[in-house]
């Protein structure tokens, strides 16, 4: 924490740690993963998104339902199995996430 005239400024550590709790507790474990799921599912939309493919033909290419391409965009039902049939069904060799500020998430 660093203080300013009155005003207390966090890192975003210092936050998480506050809110959520501490690295290494249940709760910041699960936040975390969380996070990276929806960070993997997202990457996985943007490249389906830029072969022009919709779920339904994702999931055609993949062998599942459309319903099941949206629980995976949506960081639900992430397994590794399931990013890596997800990307070779779209023929990625890579895949990489820009999040600007935040910086990139890169998939191989």
């Amino acid at each position: 924490m660093k203080t300013i005239g009155t005003m207390e400024f966090y890192t975003h550590d210092e936050m998480l740690d506050r809110v959520v709790g501490e690295k290494g507790t249940p709760q910041r474990e699960r936040l975390e993963r969380d996070v990276d799921n929806f960070l993997i599912g997202e990457a996985i939309r943007r490249t389906r998104e830029a072969k022009s493919l919709t779920q339904e033909q994702l999931g055609e290419l993949m062998g599942v339902k459309r319903a099941q391409i949206s629980k995976i965009e949506s960081g639900k039902s992430i397994t590794f199995n399931t990013i890596v049939r997800a990307f070779k069904a779209m023929g990625a060799k890579t895949a990489t996430l820009d999040l600007g500020a935040m910086g990139k998430v890169a998939l191989w």
